[in-house]
Order: C-alpha cells, then structure tokens, then sequence
C-alpha cells in the first residue's frame, strides 16, 4: 500500500506555469523550515498577525515543522487546513495554505502564504494564491473566498486586488504591542469567474473530495 491510499492528499498536485504546489515529503518540509529560517520578510515590518518570525532562525524553522504536523494531525473534514508547499524547477520557494470549517456546508475558504525573502518581487505570489484560488472555485465549488492583509503590506494587498478580492471592512489588532489596522478582502465565484485567470491544472483531486466535506459523486466543474 502506498502513502496515497491511506492519506488522499499526499497525491494532490497543483501546477501553474511556473509552479508546482503539493503537501510536502519530509525532505521538502526541511527545505521549508530551513527557508523560514533564512528569513521570509524584512525584520522591520511584522506581516503576520501571530509574529512567529520574529523568532530567532531556528525556533523559525522548528515552528514550521510543528505548525505543519499539527495541521496533518488535527485533520477533519469539516475542519482542515491544506498547506502546500510551492516549488519552482523543484526548489522550495515558500508554502501556500488554503483551509475552512464546515466547507460542505459554508462553502468558504481562507488563504495564507509566505515566500522566502529571495523569492519576493517576481510574481510567485500571485501565482500560487491563483493556484489555490482554482482548487477552490473550480474543484470544490467554493462560493467566497476570503484574504486579509495589513494595510501597510502593499504586496499583499496587490496580489489580492489583482486577483479580483474587494474590501470587506477592517479589524484592529495588536502586532509587537502597537495597533495595527488589518484589511479584510472577499472574492466571490462571480467575480473570480470573470476575472483573468492564471492557467492551473489539478492532478489527485477526485480521491480527496471527502476530506474536504464533499462526496466523490459531487457534480463541481474542474475536476482533474
């Protein structure tokens, strides 16, 4: 028996152009750690809510790991969180996720991600968010997707906005003990339908629809 039969999403394969998003082996797993490590924004600014990189290198590293195991472990179907980690020419560059609570029912979904500071200004972004984006609308039959981002991180705001995401109200949080003012953003199916689209193909998803709170005999246009 292989990994695949036990675990469904070992065998989920996005592809874009440029990239390729899957759930990490354990080598890839430790290139990610070992990119957190290196550093995945300028120290100056603090993007995440939750500062985990303001940890020294190795804690970086060691969280990624934890925080990895800990989504595999605490999988449920009608609570999961996928984190892929996105290679391009089969290089580690950084880890998109995509997740949601009772999908089968809600049918929304949240994004996260990261690059590696090495890897920033060229697109990459844009491209693996538009990946996920793709799994959800047109492999789950999403309805909404929703993003958030501080309204001092213009990249992520741009990745947003180009894929189609509106503004959808704002939260104030507390970021290294100052307020901060976070941008919630919101992409509807209509719109995302409409919009321009990065080419992506889906490999393995049909054998996974039930981990995420959908029957295999679901009629969801994009299925590969």
């Amino acid at each position: 028996m292989s990994l695949v039969s036990h675990w469904p999403l070992a065998g989920l394969r996005l592809t874009t152009p440029r990239l390729e998003l899957r759930l990490p082996d354990l080598d890839q797993l430790v290139a990610l750690a070992s990119l957190a490590a290196d550093g995945v924004h300028d120290p100056a600014v603090q993007p995440f809510t939750v500062a985990w990189t303001d940890a020294a290198p190795e804690h970086r590293a060691q969280s990624v790991l934890q925080y990895h195991w800990r989504c595999w472990g605490a999988w449920k179907p009608e609570d999961w969180e996928l984190n892929l980690v996105v290679l391009r020419d089969g290089v580690v560059v950084g880890t998109q996720g995509i997740g949601a609570r009772d999908f089968g029912i809600r049918r929304e979904v949240g994004t996260g991600s990261w690059l590696g500071r090495a890897y920033h200004g060229h697109g990459l972004g844009t491209e693996m968010r538009a990946a996920v984006l793709h799994l959800a609308f047109a492999g789950l039959g999403a309805q909404q997707a929703v993003s958030g981002a501080y309204i001092d991180n213009s990249a992520s705001l741009g990745v947003s906005r180009k894929l189609g995401y509106r503004d959808d109200g704002i939260e104030r949080h507390a970021v290294r003990s100052k307020p901060a003012v976070l941008q919630r953003l919101r992409l509807a199916a209509e719109q995302w339908q409409g919009g321009q689209r990065v080419p992506v193909a889906i490999e393995g998803l049909r054998e996974c629809l039930p981990w995420f709170g959908l029957g295999e005999e679901a009629d969801i246009q994009g299925r590969h």
